[in-house]
């Protein structure tokens, strides 16, 4: 379980940086170049020790750096309200791919439900298409308090329910097929 949190965190790493910049100095031009710096830091340290990089790394930093540097060159903050919708389009797409939520799965629920595990990718993706129209609609509004809260808690609190659903199903559907497969 604490391999998931990690691999999530690295994952989203970036983002958060820039989140709690935000939330905490209100600064998005700072925030913005923080987050850029952790992103490139982070591409280059697992390049160094040899990690396997997959599209959703490769896309996550093109986004942030891409994005990024358009709000600081131009100063203007939209590129960071869009930012989260853009990202969450763009993983929801990498989501549509079979099978890539398995790198994250203990081995267990991996060899023995991969199905589900497919079918949960995509209830994921569509959560992430979901999301992002939900931030161009309240980045529409103008309001940057209104979209701090829903990125950093409406976002955050959909997708810990749906960890959280999808841990009791996966769970239950492993212990039955285990089950059932007992002599």
């Amino acid at each position: 379980m604490k391999d998931v949190f990690v691999k999530l965190g690295q994952d989203f790493f970036s983002t958060i940086v820039f989140l709690l910049l935000y939330l905490i100095s209100g600064d998005v031009l700072l925030a913005t170049g923080v987050a850029i710096a952790g992103a490139v830091a982070q591409f280059i340290r697992a390049r160094i020790k040899g990690e396997r990089l997959d599209a959703m790394t490769y896309g996550s930093l093109a986004l942030v750096v891409v994005l990024g540097g358009a709000t600081l060159l131009t100063n203007d903050p939209r590129f960071v309200l869009a930012k989260p919708s853009v990202a969450h389009f763009a993983i929801g797409t990498i989501m549509l791919r079979p099978g890539w939520m398995l790198r994250y799965m203990p081995p267990k629920v991996a060899e023995t439900i991969p199905e589900y595990v497919t079918m949960a990718g995509y209830s994921w993706a569509g959560l992430m298409f979901v999301l992002g129209a939900g931030t161009i609609g309240v980045a529409l509004t103008g309001d940057v308090k209104l979209w701090a809260f829903y990125v950093s808690v409406v976002m955050l609190g959909a997708k810990v329910v749906a960890f959280a659903i999808q841990y009791v199903l996966f769970r239950m559907l492993v212990m039955r097929r285990l089950r059932a497969a007992a002599p």
